[in-house]
């Protein structure tokens, strides 16, 4: 098929769901030349979201991990666009690119970009719910710039310290939201505090980290079972962070927070990790339907309810599904799910180009699971196998560490994905447990 006549898909983000959708697509579509496929992202680089939190704890390095476009593009016979999206115009099958710039100076104009079939992937950030001074004195881990950048604060708190001569000193770190995000984060800033240690920064005692974790619910990871909330809870106070549960945050300042009951927290670092919301481009694109939280509305299909050509997957879609016992789910926002659904729409459109009807999404729950840093890590398995069953320590670690190669094997495939787990291996020996610098 001649490319300038085959059937165009473009992919607006390039996360966990859209990258994975871009590299199947352009292994089957693209490159027997059945279909032209772009991927469109405001950066240059992919980065695993699920790791944000061991970034900015420094147990991990983004610039190790980080994944080129460009190459990937090259190795799975698609193409890829920088650039933010803008606009939507339906009508015409386009969508509006917003400049780049670069120190001030425009580096690309504006452009616009045509498609046969238009998937947004653009995921979430952190829903503050409007609260008071969120915006102006939290740290958000949105995205990678925003994880370093929490990162190379704390460890400016370590080095400002150190400086000091004083080997008293305490840091109070707050944490808003103890759903998988802020329970991760606090375990890794604990596990951060004791490395620091043994690098001699120990101006802060390991002990003089006072890390709080705030929920607003009644218990921690009220999206998970009762066990796996109970069991985490009690390895939390092991670890000596402080969780308080059925508070809710009305204000922040630069030295503490200010809870609707009126109790007053005090902290230097406040960090948010409670909820999500899709961006708020989304509410005005051209006529689409969204929700409260900016999520584009979409049919089992994963087609948006007002256009047959635009499909959304992942945190910025809201989909509702009937599961095998008739009762009617919604989607949650969670990396399984964005999985499945780019493989969904990947054989999907193998079919929409060649004239059939898209197919139906169905929801598997494999089961959910939290890492406490090197300390643990507990979750639950399902599956036609294993049902329904609780695992912890050792074997709950393996497990998690596996959701991240799997998401290396979609994009790599098996040989190379065991390459950077033999380098990942050998790194362990050259180099320092924790980022410090």
């Amino acid at each position: 098929m001649d490319k300038r006549h085959s059937h165009r898909i473009v992919i607006v983000g390039g996360g966990a769901g859209g990258l994975e959708l871009a590299t199947r697509l352009g292994k089957t579509l693209g490159k027997k030349g059945k279909a032209h496929i772009t991927l469109v992202d405001a950066n240059d680089t992919h980065f695993w979201k699920p790791l944000l939190h061991e970034v900015a704890a420094g147990s991990l390095n983004a610039f190790e991990n980080e994944l080129s476009y460009l190459a990937q593009a090259k190795w799975n016979s698609f193409h890829f666009v920088p650039g933010r999206m803008d606009a939507l115009n339906r009508n015409e099958k386009n969508i509006g690119l917003a400049p780049i710039f670069s120190d001030g100076e425009e580096v690309v104009p504006a452009r616009t970009l045509s498609y046969d079939t238009l998937i947004m992937a653009i995921g979430s950030t952190a829903n503050d719910f409007n609260t008071e001074g969120a915006q102006e004195y939290c740290y958000f881990l949105d995205n990678r710039a925003q994880a370093e950048h929490l990162h190379k604060t704390i460890l400016n708190y370590y080095l400002h310290a150190q400086a000091s001569g004083n080997h008293e000193l305490k840091l109070k770190i707050a944490i808003i939201g103890a759903g998988a995000t802020g329970v991760e984060l606090a375990a890794e800033l604990r596990h951060a505090a004791i490395e620091l240690e043994h690098y001699g920064l120990n101006a802060i005692k390991h002990d003089n980290l006072e890390i709080t974790l705030i929920e607003g619910n009644e218990r921690i990871l009220p999206a998970l079972p009762l066990r796996i909330s109970s069991s985490v809870h009690k390895q939390l106070n092991r670890l000596n962070i402080k969780v308080l549960t059925g508070q809710i945050v009305s204000k922040i300042t630069d030295n503490g927070l200010t809870t609707k009951a009126g109790d007053f927290i005090a902290s230097d670092l406040h960090i948010w990790a409670a909820g999500i919301k899709a961006p708020i481009f989304l509410n005005n694109l051209d006529g689409l339907e969204t929700n409260r939280i900016n999520q584009l509305v979409v049919r089992p299909t994963l087609q948006t309810t007002i256009d047959d050509a635009i499909y959304a997957l992942g945190d910025c879609a809201s989909c509702k599904v009937i599961d095998k016992n008739g009762n009617t789910i919604l989607i949650p926002p969670r990396a399984q799910a964005a999985h499945q659904q780019s493989s969904l729409i990947a054989k999907s459109l193998a079919g929409v180009v060649s004239g059939k009807a898209p197919l139906e999404f169905s929801y598997k729950d494999y089961g959910s699971l939290i890492s406490l840093s090197r300390f643990s890590a507990v979750g639950n398995l399902m599956g036609a196998v294993t049902g329904n069953m609780m695992v912890e320590g050792t074997l709950a670690k393996l497990f998690y560490i596996s959701l991240y190669r799997m998401h290396q094997m979609t994009l790599f495939g098996k040989l190379k994905t065991g390459t950077l787990i033999l380098r990942d291996f050998l790194g362990k020996k050259t180099r320092p447990q924790l980022k410090l610098h």
